[in-house]
């Protein structure tokens, strides 16, 4: 099954889905699921037909295990089991793929983005926008490198992309059924969410809520990985940086000329020597460098354009796992 695989649609599909990315969450699962089943059930007494759309993204714990047992008790799940680990923007996707509700959510697992706060956003919703985002008002259970570094990243991409993206916000938001249409005609391979969900455009709004600390397991996330992860979304919606590198290239050369001018002219007027063997040197460094640099910024770009020349599928799916109810006493022939 490849990426663009969708699962029948039943005759009443239903008007709210959850869609949860998962990977190696088995120690929070159950608690997470036990939340959001209070919330949904409040909302289906309102009349509002719900579905969850796990998303197992390769986990190497017994995170798929749990899921399936959760299937067992509760009809509104569906589990998308992918053939491997793709990283949480493809999961994202793969669940957006799958989804039939008439407006989305997406949540992570780990509890950081309390499941309390989804009537709040579809209130939001009703009133006219396409997405609604929520906005951490404060990041607790982060270490202040990391909220440091998140602040940082958001002041320097809304500086470097002509797009704007909102600080401060994650994926946990909901989508109408325009924007995750919109949303599924995009199939990049190098995503970055947040900017593809500022991309589409529609009216948006934001919600302010309070981020709460993990609870239970270890953030995926390493410096590496969220280093990584910056690149990724500069390179993905800005050419500044290759801009900058014309920029510069053309001052240092600039620069070079008139102090090799100034150098003939002292050698010629006065006799001088050429600067001695430390000024060369400093020269010679200096331009290597920012030509290392530059060449460092093109291939990053060129790296993403051979990525994506080859139009691989983003993901493929192992198995697709609907409810199925406990089995019960096997009915007698001979009745």
């Amino acid at each position: 099954m490849t990426d663009r695989a969708r699962p029948g649609i039943p005759d009443q599909a239903p008007e709210l889905s959850v869609v949860v990315p998962v990977y190696n969450e088995e120690a929070v699962l159950p608690a997470f699921h036990a939340r959001l089943v209070a919330v949904l059930g409040e909302l289906e007494e309102g009349g509002l037909a719900c579905e969850v759309v796990y998303v197992n993204d390769g986990s190497k714990d017994r995170s798929l295990d749990v899921l399936r047992g959760l299937m067992t008790t509760d009809p509104r799940l569906t589990v998308i089991d992918l053939s491997r680990n793709f990283g949480k923007e493809v999961a994202l996707t793969a669940g957006l793929d799958h989804v039939r509700g008439q407006a989305t959510v997406l949540i992570d697992a780990d509890l950081q983005d309390p499941p309390e706060v989804i009537p709040e956003l579809l209130a939001k919703l009703g009133q006219g926008f396409d997405v609604v985002y929520a906005r951490r008002a404060a990041r607790q259970g982060e270490s202040l490198v990391k909220r440091a570094s998140a602040r940082a990243f958001y002041r320097v991409f809304s500086r470097l992309s002509e797009l704007p993206v909102p600080r401060d916000v994650g994926d946990f938001r909901i989508l109408s059924r325009r924007a995750v249409d919109a949303l599924n005609t995009l199939r990049e391979r190098h995503r970055f969410m947040k900017g593809l969900f500022a991309w589409i455009g529609y009216p948006q709004a934001e919600l302010r809520y309070e981020r709460q600390a993990r609870a239970d397991g270890r953030t995926k996330w390493s410096y590496w990985k969220l280093w990584n992860f910056a690149l990724e979304g500069i390179t993905s919606f800005s050419t500044l940086p290759l801009r900058w590198a014309t920029y510069i290239g053309f001052g240092v050369a600039v620069a070079s000329l008139v102090f090799g001018l100034g150098v003939v002219f002292k050698k010629l007027v006065f006799g001088e020597p050429v600067a001695g063997y430390a000024s060369m040197m400093a020269a010679i460094l200096f331009l290597g460098g920012m030509q290392i640099l530059f060449l460092g910024i093109i291939g990053e770009y060129l790296g993403r354009i051979f990525g994506e020349t080859k139009r691989r599928p983003l993901y493929f799916v192992k198995g697709l796992h609907r409810h199925s109810p406990p089995p019960g006493p096997r009915p007698d022939p001979d009745a």
